[in-house]
């Protein structure tokens, strides 16, 4: 059985980020300490990176389900949760990383090359973080984000300097075995190949990789045979050769109708037009096959192929394809270090930009936009003063504004999200933080009743928040907005 795979889906779920924690500081003398809750960790990613001691995704398809670890809930005493460590997939260079319906994400090929397949949420900010000083107390946290699932398709395409591509049974494997200390599988039936051979081969002081692509057929790049498994690994390739059996005994073939078939593939499967071309004619250690060779040269020729007459058993004609193959993997090298890197370009978001989109639909209005479904999604509904604090960040950003300019009334139906998972709520405009006090505020931090001294003295007044925490004066209006 082959251990060679060169694509295979990958299940990622990140870790959630951690909750954070709403606590009242508490200690002997100190009754009023303060709100003292710590944030949420980070929940763990699942990352891709390039590793080049890796050449298959094997150990991906034996094991696609990747899941990082939550992060910890924050605790008081202004302790955060722990950030959870991340997932580490290694996948070989020439890795394509595409969505489930095809479409490429990224393409991974230098070495430690990374990239992020799904996100862990973030922490939820403790009550500590979120005092100010209109809210000195929060009586609530905000909850961690959950981590991003996705299902993800990665694609191996092998990153080789020249391809050699031909016919089953034209000789590849024989020929990448002579040339290099690669030692494919040889047998003298067609398909003995079933997976791509990468041999490295040195030419003087010029060092390239030769990869040996399992035999096409007619139909190739429709998906007959073999082909359409494989043509993918030619695309990466700076050079083609063609190895062109002078010896078949097959009834309707010949090594002119050989060449133009696996050229009207390559052509079909396309983005290989301006890939320099090599013929290798191969096997003239036969006389038939070197009778073939010296008659069909000439046609060849005069197509501008650059022909070279080898045999992979007597090595005869290797050293000057050895040498051809390297002068065009040299000049191709040298034209891939003249391409300009392309810009960096930076879109920042426009300063108009609202954020979100309100839109009237037959069930009611629908808000949509990262920041407020990411605030629903932090918000602890049990807790009226949750609430509360989403009712504020939600008005602040002109939502209810642009509610009312729609034509919302209280009561109407306004939903926050996409789809099923949309939060849906019957709209109050002047809905308030709870029955806790004031908004924001908390009653454990208020005394009970008036505390008096040895001389019958007023010290703390009832409801007075004197010795309660404090935040400092130049603190912001309102915390943890964009968390």
């Amino acid at each position: 059985m082959s251990t060679f795979v060169d694509r295979a889906i990958v299940h990622a779920q990140a870790g959630n980020g951690g909750n954070g924690c709403s606590s009242v500081h508490r200690e002997k003398f100190k009754p009023l300490g303060g709100p003292d809750g710590g944030n949420g960790g980070r929940g763990g990613d699942v990352i891709a990176i390039v590793d080049p001691s890796v050449t298959t995704l094997l150990d991906i398809q034996r094991h696609p389900h990747r899941k990082a670890a939550n992060g910890k809930p924050g605790q008081g005493s202004n302790r955060n949760g722990a950030d959870a460590d991340d997932v580490i997939v290694k996948v070989p260079r020439g890795t394509v990383v595409t969505t489930a319906d095809g479409e490429p994400i990224i393409d991974l090929v230098a070495p430690d090359e990374s990239f992020v397949l799904a996100r862990g949420g973030r922490g939820g900010l403790g009550n500590a973080a979120l005092a100010s000083p209109r809210r000195k107390a929060p009586g609530f946290a905000l909850l961690g984000e959950p981590g991003e699932m996705r299902d993800l398709v990665l694609e191996l395409k092998t990153v080789a300097d020249v391809a050699l591509v031909g016919y089953p049974s034209a000789g590849k494997s024989s020929l990448i075995a002579a040339l290099s200390a690669a030692r494919p599988k040889i047998a003298d039936y067609p398909f003995t190949t079933l997976v791509p051979n990468l041999g490295v081969v040195t030419a003087d002081d010029i060092v390239f990789t030769v990869a040996d692509v399992p035999g096409l057929i007619p139909g190739a790049s429709q998906g007959k045979g073999l082909g359409l498994e494989f043509l993918r690994h030619v695309e990466r390739c700076s050079v083609l050769v063609h190895v062109i059996d002078c010896a078949t005994l097959e009834p309707g073939r010949d090594p002119l109708s050989d060449l133009d078939i696996i050229e009207s593939e390559l052509q079909a499967y396309g983005g290989l037009a301006d890939h320099p071309r090599l013929v290798a004619l191969n096997k003239i250690d036969i006389p038939d096959a070197l009778e073939m060779a010296d008659f069909i040269r000439p046609d060849l020729d005069a197509r501008g192929y650059r022909v070279f007459e080898v045999s992979a058993v007597s090595r005869e004609g290797l050293r000057p394809l050895a040498f051809a193959m390297g002068q065009l993997v040299l000049e191709a090298r040298a034209r891939e270090e003249l391409v300009v890197a392309p810009r960096v370009v930076i879109r920042p978001t426009p300063v108009d930009d609202a954020g979100f989109t309100v839109r009237a639909e037959p069930e009611g209005f629908r808000v949509l936009g990262s920041r407020p479904e990411r605030w629903v999604r932090q918000t602890d509904f049990s807790n009226d003063e949750a609430v509360g604090y989403l009712a504020d960040r939600l008005a602040r950003l002109g939502v209810e504004e642009e509610l009312a300019s729609l034509g919302a009334r209280a009561g109407a139906t306004v939903m926050i999200g996409a789809g099923d998972g949309a939060v849906v709520f019957d709209w109050q405009p002047t809905i308030g933080a709870g029955p806790i006090g004031p908004r924001g505020s908390d009653d454990r931090l208020y005394v009970a009743e008036d505390v008096y001294d040895d001389n019958d003295d007023v010290i703390v007044e009832y409801g007075n928040e004197d010795n309660s925490f404090k935040a400092p004066d130049e603190a912001p209006d309102e915390r943890g907005e964009d968390q």
